[in-house]
């Protein structure tokens, strides 16, 4: 009878112990492999925040340094509900009723319409709030305006309850952002679209029906470049496809300012006005001629919006500096508990050969005596070894490979409590934060360690077997 078959059935004469030790090498071996699954994941969601945020920052202060003369004025928060009805009728206290950051059918306007949200642009504020496009026409006639553009921006989502501290909170996880724009003269002569189109065209002056998707939107609603999609129950024909510039406008899509003002129940209501001046030495003038005119609206101007894209910069910057401190931190820890792990599998089979011989004693005099050499059998020791090592590393494996997200989160600390957020993905309805998969690869290098640690705890047990002395063995009690 071979040593193979031999190790095999004095491994299975003691089930239950087997059992246990192939459990608790397992287990550290699971560590083992999820450990560098977590340190590897960590750092590439550490490098492509940091990649997604550097190319976010310089893509917008670039659109920002084409568009000096454009100025961008909103309905200060505090005066919510302000001119909800047209000037000759009786308007809302500010404040009051209207004034939230959701809306329901019939809230805004008449008719029906979907659920959503008006959705805040990157900088500046009260963009959540409506305003009655009526009550701004005399903008046009201030001195040096070119163009108003009015818009309309409205996110739409699921809402997501959260628990924290002993509070449950609401938020939405936003979907796709509808914005409504005027398809006029103004398209053509001021950025007000997307420049980097990939597929199609951009929308055109008089088009009503058709809609211009961001990459996500198409992957979030499964169509393509000429394709009919389904926006809030209206069907919508594809005429082209934009690469998003940053996180911002990855999950927007653009319609003329009708047709977003019907689909979502808000004729006649915006959330913002574009305003163009003649030159960017006239910026400051509008600005100001703006702000007497409609003390109500929150007025800023390109160069503010790149005041506030330095100081967002250096609040990136801090968090990516922190994140490559935790980056370091999680490699110093991954290596001490990689360390941890590999003594404690090589010690588990080593103990444990190690009280097997000492059981075995009289086993191996018999052996000895009936011809078996030293080499065979420390062969066969060895071997036990390699045996349960080999089924812990596959039960390692097994576990590693639905657990490792949560081990690697208990034993390292992540990106993102380094003050880095995770940014979501509608496409696939999950975060950009990296989640490295168990490879083949990674699972046979996990099963080679285990066969070397079992093979390096086995050799001194397996060596003291082959020593052993018939004569001794058969008196050993």
């Amino acid at each position: 009878m071979g040593i193979t078959i031999r190790a095999f059935r004095n491994i299975s004469r003691r089930k239950i112990r087997s059992l246990l030790v192939v459990v608790a090498l397992g287990f550290t071996i699971a560590i083992m492999v999820s450990i560098p699954l977590g340190a590897t994941a960590n750092q590439q969601s550490a490098l492509a925040l940091s990649d997604n945020l550097g190319s976010t920052i310089t893509q917008t202060e670039a659109t920002l340094n084409q568009t000096m003369t454009q100025i961008e004025c909103r309905l200060s928060s505090g005066f919510e509900g302000f001119g909800f009805q047209a000037p000759d009728r009786p308007t809302f206290t500010p404040g009051q009723g209207q004034g939230g950051t959701t809306f329901n059918p019939g809230q805004f306007g008449n008719g029906t319409g979907a659920p959503g949200q008006f959705g805040g642009g990157a900088f500046g504020g009260g963009g959540t709030t409506a305003m009655n496009e009526t009550l701004y026409d005399d903008i046009s006639n201030v001195a040096n305006v070119v163009v108003v553009v009015p818009i309309l921006q409205v996110s739409e989502g699921t809402n997501e309850t959260i628990d924290m501290m002993g509070r449950s909170f609401t938020r939405q996880i936003t979907e796709y952002v509808i914005v409504g724009v005027p398809l006029n003269s103004s398209i053509e002569n001021h950025p007000i679209l997307p420049t980097n189109i990939t597929e199609g065209r951009t929308l055109q002056s008089g088009e009503s029906g058709v809609v211009l998707l961001s990459e996500n939107n198409t992957a979030y609603f499964g169509v393509g470049l000429g394709d009919t999609v389904t926006i809030l129950d209206r069907d919508f024909e594809v005429v082209g496809v934009y690469s998003s510039s940053g996180v911002a406008d990855q999950t927007t899509l653009y319609m003329s300012l009708s047709d977003a003002q019907s689909l979502t129940n808000n004729t006649g209501y915006i959330n913002s006005l574009d305003v163009f001046a003649t030159d960017s030495a006239s910026v400051s003038s509008v600005a100001s001629a703006i702000s007497s005119l409609h003390p109500e609206l929150t007025v800023t101007t390109a160069q503010q919006r790149l005041d506030q894209l330095e100081a967002l910069q250096t609040n990136y910057q801090a968090a990516l500096d922190n994140a490559e401190t935790t980056i370091a931190q999680t490699q110093s820890i991954a290596f001490e508990e990689m360390g941890v792990a590999v003594a404690a599998t090589s010690l588990i089979v080593f103990f444990l050969m190690l009280y097997t011989v000492r059981e075995r004693t009289k086993e191996i005099g018999t052996l000895k005596a009936i011809g078996f050499s030293n080499k065979t059998v420390m062969a066969q020791f060895i071997l036990e070894g390699v045996l349960l090592s080999l089924l812990a590393g596959v039960v390692g494996i097994a576990i590693s490979s639905v657990a490792a997200p949560a081990l690697s989160g208990l034993l390292l600390p992540t990106a993102s409590q380094a003050g880095i957020g995770v940014f979501r993905n509608v496409a696939t309805n999950s975060s950009t934060a990296s989640a490295v998969a168990l490879t083949p690869e990674l699972a046979l290098l996990a099963l080679g360690a285990a066969v070397f640690l079992g093979t390096l705890g086995s050799l001194y047990p397996a060596w003291k077997a082959s020593r052993t002395r018939p004569a001794e063995a058969m008196r050993y009690e």
